[in-house]
Formats: structure tokens, C-alpha cells, sequence
């Protein structure tokens, strides 16, 4: 393939490269926002139903939502066609399977509906059929669901259960991670920026310059690399929410309310792992408001796991892979990084050592609030599709190894400091730049623009904070970075 085609606009490339990837994407969305669907969910019933330029019946597609993905005050209608007329009732919703040790019986969760484990029921014909979903990744997952009311006998007695019958996994797409790499060289930066907005639905014109752009797409820099930790001070209105919540369903947004040791970690009643083995990344919205329950208890937990991504919760001992990102409003007057915005955070997240293993601190006063201009109006990446690739790229280890032969660091640095710009640094090169597969590949000044110079600014912030919040911190200073060319 040539490297790239000048004559070609961006949405020419879009449609060309990426066909069958990418939607129309214009004022018809905010006809689907009262339906409460995630992004993922919307651009799939929006490619399903539009022609080839992308014009599609909004009132059709917004029925046909409605029929198969019902909402939770709908529940109870569902469940009495199921009990009073013995139907099997068909939806496409979110699902999460337990085995019951003692037992070795099977049943799930329906998180969307209040729906538990004590009122359901796998058979094993149906478990072995439709298990490899549920195999491949841990935690609720959206799919198609039949569902079935069955009466059993337990104990003598008869018991009703809601049965599941069949599952598909909601995965309309197959994602190509070579294919993807080798159609990002027919973009030059510029105009790769402008498609990573619309594929999350923001419109490139709607930013004043380059900088403001690049601050937006740090937040997707957990969905793309392991175990990154960030936190993220803004003021209202910038979308910190939206693109936590509505762009992958690989994540898990947490706003407000109790945040326990057993649901972050391990469940110890339940024998059950927690969020972070379950998601590419936990964020904590509104972090202000949620409390803890214990604070001693969770800050060992959470110490120890963002250190590692190894947790241990009395005997047991488990593993993650999601990054851990807290997100919080900000007043205007402490919108300054000479300041102690830290004495903002929630009593857990005040201790310094926990505070020092996050990687980066993301300046988000520097996002612009959501603007009539910034709605994507044009073709665009399907969300469901861009946040799978995004989903491969956390398995892709070219990038780690381009940051390995590319960086230089001086003797002596804290290993911490060194750790965050690193990781920040890859999840940039796999964000920005996936087409490249060896530190051959890569164009060194874009390299430190767009990778290296953020990540070291992003941990600086968080070393500066330290030093105001500890004095044990205070006068330490980041170690040199360089660029091995």
C-alpha cells in the first residue's frame, strides 16, 4: 500500500480504508441519546439500517432500539410474558455467569434489570454451547439473550428461575489489528487526530488548535495500554463522564456512592473477582463523593495493585490488568499545578505513597467544554469498532519496545518516574501511532512531540503534587529524558 494519497479528503480515506468500519455520525445522533444506549450499541444499529451515504430513518432505527434493547422499567412487562404466557423473550442486553463451586451449577446476573444469581439458571446444554463468550472475558458482557421461565424442583420443592436458552456475544466485528496498522499510514497526524475524535463522536472544528485535541484524546490512553493510572481534575461540562462511560463497554465507570474493598478487588463471600480483573480500566467519577467504607483496608489494596496489578484480599491473591483512573471536578481558582489540588481528593487517595504510583495527572481545565461545534457532523470510525481496536492494542507489545530503544534516561532515576513516562509514552505511540512496528519505523520528532514530552509533563504534574502535599516529596524533580536517535 502507498503511503499515502494527497488527492483524497479525509472522509474519502475514511470510507476507503476503513468500509464496513466507519458511519455517518451527524445531528441524527442526538435522536438516540434519550434512549440511553451506550455508543457502541447506537453505531451499530446506525450502520445496520443506513444506505450507503449513510441516511437512515431515525424514527425506524429509534423504534427498532426500543423493541430489542429494553430499558429497566420495562422489566417487569418482560418478565410477565415469561411467567403468565410462557414466551421466550428475546433482547439484547448485558449478562454476567457465576459457577457455583459447591454446587457446579451456573446461573447470572442481569446488572441492568436488579435480576440476581438466586433467580436464574445456565443448563448445561446451554452453557456448553454458547460458553466461549463468557470463557474469553471475565465480568458482564452485552449480547443477545433468550430467556425463558422454567419451573424446577430443589429440596422437593417447586421453584421458578428465569432459564437462559441462548446467547450471542455482541461482537459485530471482527478487528484486523494488521489491517488497522497498515491503513493508519495513509493519514498523516493532523488528520488522524481529527478521525480518532469522530470515532468517539467529537468534530475535529470544533478545537481551537492541535493542543486542545491532543488533551481530549489523553483520556483514552487507560482504554489502549495496561494498568496506566491517571487522574484527571476538571470543571464541569468538558465530557470526562461521556467517555468513560459511552465509549467502550470494556470499561467501568463508578459514580458516586460506596467503592468496597470486595466489589474493586475480591468478593470473599462470594468467592468472586472484582472490577479490576474484570475491566480494561475502573474509573471513579464525581471522586468527592464516593466513599470507601474502610479507608485503611482499601488504601492496602490499592497500593499494592497499582504497584503491580497484584492484590491480596485475606488468603487470596489476584490479578489485573485495568488501570485505575479518578476523575473529579475542579474549582477555577485551583486550576493551577503550583497549587495543592490533591487536598481535593477523598481521604483514601491523601496518602503520598498511594498517590505516587499513579503515572500521570491530566490537566482537564485544558478540555474545552461540550459545545454545539464539537458534535461530529461526517463519516466516522464506528465507535463499537475503534474501541475493540483500542481493546487489541493493551496485547500489542511494538510499542513498549519502541519506547525501550528509543528512550534515554539517566542514571539514577526514580524508577516510578521512569515506569509513568514509559507507559505513557506507549499508550501514546499505540494511540497515535500503531503503524509503527520497530523503532526503525518511527519519526523521532514526532516521537517527542506527541509521546515523550506529554508523559514526562503528565508525571511531572504528579511529582510536583506530591512535593506540595509531603514534604518528604518536596525539592524532588523529575529525571532527564532524551531521544536515542
Amino acid at each position: 500500500m502507498a503511503e499515502r494519497e494527497d488527492f483524497l479528503t479525509t472522509e474519502e480515506k475514511l470510507r476507503k480504508y476503513f468500509d464496513g468500519m466507519c458511519v455517518k455520525k451527524d445531528s441524527s445522533l442526538e435522536q438516540f441519546s434519550a434512549l440511553s444506549i451506550p455508543s457502541f450499541i447506537r453505531d451499530w444499529f446506525i450502520r445496520k439500517y443506513s444506505d450507503k451515504e449513510g441516511r437512515l430513518n431515525v424514527a425506524f432505527v429509534s423504534q427498532e432500539i426500543r423493541r430489542v434493547v429494553p430499558r429497566r422499567n420495562e422489566w417487569t412487562a418482560i418478565l410477565d410474558k415469561m411467567v403468565s404466557d410462557g414466551q421466550t423473550v428475546k433482547f439484547i442486553g448485558k449478562i454476567e455467569v457465576r459457577r457455583d463451586i459447591r454446587t457446579g451449577s451456573i446461573s447470572f446476573e442481569l446488572p441492568d434489570f436488579g435480576v440476581g444469581y438466586n433467580q436464574t439458571r445456565v443448563p448445561v446444554a446451554v452453557w456448553e454451547r454458547c460458553k466461549g463468550p463468557f470463557l474469553s472475558s471475565n465480568g458482564a458482557i452485552w449480547g443477545l439473550l433468550s430467556l425463558a421461565y422454567r419451573v424446577c424442583t430443589e429440596k422437593n420443592k417447586s421453584v421458578g428461575v428465569i432459564e437462559l436458552e441462548d446467547f450471542k456475544s455482541f461482537k459485530p466485528y471482527n478487528t484486523d489489528l494488521t489491517y488497522y496498522k497498515k491503513a493508519r499510514r495513509f493519514f498523516d497526524t493532523e488528520e488522524w487526530l481529527n478521525v480518532l475524535l469522530g470515532a468517539i463522536d467529537y468534530s475535529a472544528a470544533g478545537f481551537k488548535d492541535e493542543e486542545e485535541k491532543l488533551y481530549m484524546l489523553t483520556r483514552l490512553l487507560p482504554f489502549c495500554e495496561k494498568r496506566l493510572n491517571l487522574i484527571e481534575l476538571a470543571p464541569k461540562g468538558t465530557g470526562k463522564s461521556y467517555v468513560y462511560s459511552k465509549i467502550s463497554k470494556r470499561g467501568w465507570l463508578a459514580s458516586g456512592g460506596v467503592m468496597t474493598r470486595a466489589k474493586m478487588f475480591y468478593d470473599m463471600n462470594l468467592k468472586q473477582e472484582g472490577l479490576v480483573s474484570n475491566y480494561d480500566y475502573v474509573a471513579l467519577d464525581e471522586i468527592s463523593t464516593i466513599r470507601f467504607g474502610d479507608v485503611s483496608e482499601m488504601q492496602g489494596a490499592l497500593k499494592g495493585y497499582l504497584e503491580s496489578g497484584v492484590y491480596t484480599v485475606g488468603v487470596k491473591e489476584g490479578k489485573g490488568d485495568a488501570g485505575v483512573v479518578l476523575l473529579g471536578n475542579i474549582d477555577k481558582e485551583v486550576m493551577d499545578t503550583n497549587k495543592n489540588m490533591f487536598a481535593s481528593l477523598p481521604e483514601v487517595f491523601r496518602d503520598s505513597a498511594l498517590l505516587d504510583r499513579f503515572h500521570g495527572f491530566v490537566e482537564g481545565w485544558k478540555i474545552p467544554r461540550m459545545s454545539e461545534d464539537k458534535k461530529i457532523s461526517a463519516w466516522a470510525l464506528n465507535t463499537e469498532y475503534f474501541a475493540e481496536i483500542m481493546h487489541d492494542l493493551r496485547d500489542d507489545p511494538s510499542a513498549r519496545a519502541i519506547v525501550d530503544k528509543l528512550l534515554k534516561v539517566e542514571n539514577g532515576a526514580d524508577t516510578r518516574d521512569v515506569t509513568a513516562v514509559k507507559r505513557i509514552a506507549s499508550a501514546y505511540v499505540k494511540l497515535l501511532f500503531p503503524h509503527w512496528e520497530s523503532a526503525e519505523d518511527a519519526d523521532v520528532q514526532a516521537f517527542e512531540k506527541y509521546c515523550l514530552l506529554p508523559a514526562v509533563r503528565m508525571r511531572g504534574i504528579i511529582k510536583k503534587q506530591l512535593g506540595l502535599a509531603d514534604s518528604e516529596f518536596a525539592g524532588k524533580t523529575m529525571p532527564q529524558f532524551a531521544v536515542e536517535i
